[in-house]
């Protein structure tokens, strides 16, 4: 196999690692605890941009060029670990202030606002994170340790991706089949009949919100550290669409679905749409992926409203000795 595809499918593989690991973590939020999350981008790039300023240094070691905060060089893993510890307490922060008196489709406005506000703050205050022009040479972990060939470096890049990926499979798999994971559906469906069994409605959601956003900040860490680099470009609300297009597509509720989901909207659709022959005006192939995502999500929302991977309806069998007697 030629050097050149094997950077194209380590490529692909480690975006589709990040996407799951997104997808899991917006699925826990979503499909499991029904909290419509459109800032979900912004817990991401709340990680990407501390694992880049952790491993990036002071601004003025890179001669100036860029302007950030909270500068520094930590090793590997820190980084990674740090940008999943913000990602946790910003959604703690924002979820204190959101989760508790507003209801469901409150929640989904003021989170789009947050996104909005929150793109607008970094894009124009340039001394946060180098405002629009976002932050570059963003050292990849232990790549002046290991000196590897950049080919062998993409292999062991998509085996640290897929590491992550299994970590964050096991602990959401642990969340949802946990009797943790069963109240979070019961507040789903129900929550007065949830809040009416003494469960706190409000705490559980907030578990949930919290675990999600650590995952979206790790998944984001991740990405900025392979990629060296990170923008205010890279978090709109459009990339969030298409986390939730996913979630959907591969079956809401379901760990498994939105595995299958980060594989075909975000990977298989996505990158599909890139061999489309330019035609029309500068502009119009791209602007067809998100038609593609857009249409692909209403078809199956219409012939599959479950998604492909349907969440399991969960039985328990009546015990022995325990039916009515007449």
């Amino acid at each position: 196999m030629s050097s050149s595809m094997q950077f194209y499918i380590s490529n692909l593989l480690v975006y589709l690692g990040v996407d799951v690991m997104a997808c899991l973590g917006l699925n826990l939020q979503f499909g499991v605890a029904g909290l419509i999350n459109l800032a979900f981008i912004v817990f991401q790039a709340a990680g990407a941009y501390t694992a880049a300023v952790l491993t990036l240094g002071p601004s003025s070691s890179l001669g100036g060029f860029q302007s950030y905060i909270l500068g520094s060089h930590l090793p590997f893993p820190l980084p990674l670990l740090a940008a999943a510890v913000v990602g946790g307490a910003l959604s703690y922060v924002v979820g204190l202030i959101v989760l508790r008196r507003l209801r469901t489709d409150y929640q989904a406005m003021v989170m789009l606002v947050i996104s909005l506000i929150a793109t607008t703050v970094v894009t124009n205050a340039a001394g946060l994170f180098n405002g629009s022009n976002g932050l570059a040479l963003i050292p990849k972990p232990l790549e002046s340790v290991l000196k590897l060939s950049p080919v062998n470096y993409q292999w062991f890049f998509v085996a640290l991706t897929f590491a992550c990926t299994m970590l964050v499979w096991v602990v959401v798999r642990r969340i949802t089949g946990s009797p943790l994971g069963r109240t979070l559906r019961a507040v789903r469906d129900n929550d007065a009949a949830a809040a009416s069994l003494g469960k706190n409605v409000t705490q559980m959601r907030l578990i949930a919100f919290v675990s999600g956003g650590a995952i979206a900040g790790l998944s984001g860490g991740i990405l900025a550290q392979y990629i060296s680099a990170w923008s205010p470009g890279s978090w709109l609300f459009p990339e969030s669409f298409v986390y939730f297009s996913a979630v959907i597509v591969g079956g809401s509720g379901n760990n498994m679905g939105a595995v299958v989901g980060a594989a075909l909207v975000p990977v298989a659709f996505l990158e599909a749409t890139r061999y489309i022959p330019q035609f029309g005006y500068p502009g119009l192939v791209d602007a067809l992926q998100w038609v593609v995502v857009g249409l692909l999500t209403l078809a199956v929302m219409w012939f599959r409203p479950r998604g492909v991977f349907p969440e399991r309806t969960q039985r328990f069998a009546r015990e022995r000795g325990s039916e009515p007697t007449s």
